[in-house]
């Protein structure tokens, strides 16, 4: 027979170790979720901080530097050096001058640019910026050309570095060779591109080159009263036809 007290009895137990295994599983469950949740919030916090900090070191990286006292100075310079340069010529205007003007010693015009050819070659960056000749009208080339001069030297954007070279080529090789620079490497191009035939390029451009250079001279050098009277509507129906011919025309001899 068996022994129902026991089986009473171990059933009990068996219960009992059931109900503690549910207790074990639910006390597990319930710390896997704690830990879990702790986890994700802890993701959650880093995510947060690293967008954080890369959205700051963006903001960092892309704010404008200000100048440097080198920079600053540097620009003191080249500003005193632009105007003396435009108003006294390469060999009317000294280190010394410059210096002066820009209120520091003349050592330190040399210490950030060794020498006045390297000053007055970085005075007198020129960048005429003429208009692509071959994609306008090509009858209209000459008056294009003559206005871009009028802007070039009487514009709101106009500068001095033309004034530069001009005025100092005429007695300085540096100065010449500046602006021979800009001649084969802005205005041959230009010109070359719808020049026919193009072979022909070298002397239409020097001709083009020789009418605005006089024009330049008399007007804004020498300033030759009736030149200087001449009204900019004047200045484009006379000189306009003439650069026309010489970029396009069919006889420049």
């Amino acid at each position: 027979m068996i022994d129902t007290g026991l089986v009473q009895h171990d059933g009990q137990r068996h219960a009992g170790r059931a109900g503690a295994n549910d207790q074990d599983f639910s006390c597990i469950g319930q710390h896997f979720s704690l830990h879990l949740s702790t986890t994700v919030d802890f993701l959650i916090e880093a995510i947060a901080f690293v967008n954080g900090r890369c959205h700051m070191d963006f903001m960092i990286e892309n704010q404008p530097k200000k100048p440097s006292k080198s920079d600053r100075t540097r620009a003191q310079i080249l500003e005193a050096a632009r105007l003396l340069f435009a108003e006294h010529g390469y060999d009317g205007a000294s280190i010394r001058d410059v210096a002066a003007h820009a209120s520091i010693d003349p050592a330190m015009v040399i210490r950030y640019f060794r020498s006045k050819d390297e000053l007055f070659a970085r005075a007198a960056v020129v960048d005429l910026q003429l208009p692509a000749l071959r994609v306008i009208d090509r009858t209209t080339i000459g008056e294009t050309l003559i206005r871009r001069f009028l802007e070039i030297w009487e514009g709101p954007a106009s500068g001095p570095g033309m004034a530069i070279l001009l005025r100092s080529a005429t007695s300085n090789e540096f100065a010449a060779e500046k602006l021979r620079d800009v001649f084969g490497n802005q205005v041959r191009p230009v010109v070359a591109a719808v020049a026919d035939p193009a072979a022909d390029a070298d002397r239409r451009a020097g001709l083009v080159s020789s009418q605005l250079l006089g024009l330049a001279m008399c007007r804004y050098l020498l300033r030759l009263p009736p030149v200087v009277a001449l009204s900019h509507d004047e200045i484009i129906q006379n000189v306009g036809p003439t650069l026309q011919r010489y970029v396009v025309g069919e006889d420049v001899s």
